[in-house]
């Protein structure tokens, strides 16, 4: 950051006084040059003089502040407009006036759903940390060389591949992860000794079932770090997820299984018991399927799958619940809000930028590489195919994501207002993401060239 003294512009823009000097002509300023005149016109000629002056300041504020090239002052990058347009517009209350980032429960109790299920609370799980505790201390920072532990909840067609490779490969770490060629693994250990600080399915692999969700993973993660590094260690979870626009994932998830992709690999664990989900296919896979085929199976788990994921499936009954649809859906998106809620970080696909700001400020973390924003993507390109007709169809059948994504959208951007608001650098710290002085590029180490493990079926 410049040490300089700077000048506020009108819309919050800075620039040094020294540049704004440059506007002004020296010898206009110069009072001394009037000191041999006579004293009523000395004070005449001053006042004209000093307001030549600040009419020329406030030209070179207005100046930088407005007309100023991007490249010339880098202070009105457009990502960065763009961001702080979405984090004020998109700021609808999640509870009431003044309370800030408030308990999903409120919503719940205005909507009657705890009288749906007497039994239903919104609980944080054990050994947790939620996003207000991480934000109740301004001095909070992620202590990779104690016992805590990054879990990724890695939801499907979401961009969690290669987010999740951005972890293990890209961020600026005293004991970076090692990674091996011919396994698509990485060993991510603390600074000190061999213990994992991230769990997710490129350092740990898929330790609680392919694509473990949150009912699986808050249930296992625990028993199966003891089953590596011994019992006795009190470790803090922090859990991570990101959500992406739900007709864009869902299409993108056809694509996929229509290339012959299955997941027979995920367990859905819940209760105690492992659940088996009919199939909507025979043979090896649903490879060829077209999108009415893949819309009309009642038991394709591809529908509101963010939701369900989210949820704490527990308290609908799991996969077998007695409850109304109508009322089994209510309660599963009011548990998919709470734990999104609860959890410290998550990122939206369609900003990657917000999302890499957020990480790093959250955890104090860097990343040596920016994030890329793609949007030329297969769910696209299937998105500028369909009829009205499908294109609704694939909104009902999703109906809980949409909700729960502009929830997500909301929420996300409330708090990537409040890192800004108190973050003095960031116009700078956004320009730059990516941009590290001890770390030039990203490491060498090139996912193209592993060996692919198919038993992924990613």
């Amino acid at each position: 950051m410049p040490k300089g003294r700077r000048v506020a512009g009108a819309d919050g823009s800075t620039a040094d006084a020294s540049e704004l000097a440059l506007l002004v002509p020296e010898d206009l300023c110069d009072g001394r040059r009037w000191a041999t005149m006579e004293s009523r016109p000395r004070r005449t000629r001053l006042r004209s003089v000093v307001g030549v002056c600040l009419l020329l300041a406030l030209s070179g504020i207005i100046y930088l502040g407005y007309f100023c090239p991007d490249h010339v002052c880098a202070l009105t990058n457009r990502e960065i407009k763009e961001s702080v347009r979405l984090s004020e517009g998109l700021l609808a209350p999640v509870g009431p006036a003044g309370s800030g980032l408030s308990s999903v429960s409120i919503e719940l109790d205005r909507n009657g759903l705890l009288s749906v299920h007497p039994a239903f609370k919104l609980q944080s799980v054990q050994g947790s940390l939620g996003y207000d505790d991480v934000f109740a201390n301004d001095t909070f920072q992620f202590d990779i060389n104690a016992h805590d532990v990054m879990v990724f909840l890695h939801i499907q067609k979401t961009g969690g591949t290669l987010f999740g490779k951005h972890l293990v490969r890209d961020l600026d770490l005293q004991r970076p992860c090692s990674c091996q060629r011919r396994r698509k693994r990485c060993f991510c250990f603390r600074p000190n000794r061999n213990e994992n600080w991230l769990f997710s399915r490129y350092s740990t692999g898929w330790k609680c079932g392919l694509h473990a969700d949150w009912t699986e993973l808050t249930s296992c993660v625990d028993t199966e770090l003891n089953k590596i590094e011994g019992e006795g260690i009190k470790r803090r979870y922090f859990y991570i997820t990101i959500i992406r626009d739900p007709v864009a994932r869902y299409l993108s998830e056809f694509r996929h299984v229509q290339r012959g992709a299955t997941w027979r690999g995920a367990r859905h664990w819940c209760g105690g018991t492992q659940t088996n989900i009919p199939q909507c296919y025979t043979g090896p896979s649903w490879q060829g399927v077209t999108l009415e085929q893949f819309m009309a199976c009642s038991y394709n788990l591809a529908n509101n799958r963010q939701t369900r994921m989210l949820a704490d499936l527990s308290i609908v009954g799991c996969y077998n619940s007695t409850l109304s649809g109508t009322d089994r859906d209510r309660l599963m998106l009011a548990s998919a809000k709470h734990n999104l809620q609860f959890m410290p970080f998550f990122m939206l696909t369609e900003y990657q930028k917000v999302g890499q700001y957020s990480f790093e400020e959250t955890f104090g973390m860097r990343f040596a590489v920016a994030f890329e924003q793609h949007n030329a993507t297969l769910s696209a390109a299937t998105m500028a195919t369909l009829r009205a007709d499908q294109l609704d169809a694939v909104r009902r059948l999703n109906n809980l994501d949409l909700e729960l994504y502009e929830f997500a959208k909301n929420l996300a951007f409330q708090r990537f207002k409040r890192l800004r608001d108190r973050d003095p650098y960031f116009v700078q710290r956004f320009q730059h993401l990516g941009e590290l002085p001890s770390r030039q590029s990203a490491t060498e180490f090139n996912w193209d060239s592993v060996i692919e493990d198919t038993t992924d079926n990613e």
